[in-house]
């Protein structure tokens, strides 16, 4: 792994662009954070942002797909892509070593979590939409998918895998994207299996905490580890 200084004049135009930064850099969460110039929204061509034209909210999907990015509410509950290879360290830093077998074998699984874990490794991938229906989640029946969902995703036992668009009649697309949600074994295979664990959960942060300190030398101690959460 690469360390590298954030380039704080980055400014990214394409898609293929905003990929290169991902793979560059390991980590790039789409909102502004805790870690100042550290995120999609301050490095987009403004012309990109909420004005019409295709930019980071289509390239989304295309990104996960033909990057095999980990895309996901991964830092103080917001959305960021991590590349493959960071993205072993950050999970095995916030599973704390466990499969989720293992954490529910040993009685630290939230019981509401574990529910929508075993939906979603069952059926995964699978649309948000299709989830809930499974689930029984929605006004009548089961609360809290949002809070699991988004929970999962922080303990990096979920992730999203795709955006799908709906289409009208016509064949045209409308409407946000629907996330397809996955867990990271199905998404990322027996390399990820097989790999996640190779160093303890504390070199992990370690490795974590050491990167994001290279890449921005100016931000303090206390800001770096409120983001790795």
């Amino acid at each position: 792994m690469r360390d590298f200084t954030f380039d704080a004049d980055l400014v990214i135009h394409s898609q293929k662009e905003l990929a290169e930064a991902v793979e560059r850099y390991g980590f790039l969460p789409f909102f502004c954070n805790s870690v100042e110039g550290f995120s999609v929204e301050e490095h987009i061509d403004r012309r990109l942002w909420f004005t019409g034209i295709e930019g980071p909210w289509e390239w989304k999907g295309p990104l996960i797909r033909k990057y095999g990015l980990a895309y996901g509410k991964f830092f103080e509950k917001k959305a960021a892509f991590v590349s493959p290879e960071w993205f072993m360290e950050l999970a095995n830093y916030r599973r704390d070593g466990y499969d989720f077998d293992a954490l529910r074998d040993d009685g630290l699984a939230n019981f509401k979590d574990a529910q929508l874990y075993d939906l979603l490794s069952d059926n995964a991938p699978v649309l948000s939409k299709e989830l809930k229906r499974l689930g029984n989640y929605g006004k009548d029946g089961r609360k809290g998918f949002d809070v699991s969902i988004s929970r999962l995703q922080a303990q990096c036992y979920a992730l999203i895998s795709d955006f799908v668009y709906m289409r009208d009649r016509q064949g045209n697309q409308y409407g946000w994207g629907v996330e397809e949600y996955s867990t990271p074994e199905a998404f990322f295979g027996r390399d990820f299996m097989e790999h996640v664990y190779h160093h303890t959960p504390e070199e992990s942060y370690q490795r974590l905490f050491t990167h994001i300190r290279k890449l921005f030398p100016q931000e303090n101690e206390k800001t770096i580890r409120k983001f790795l959460g």
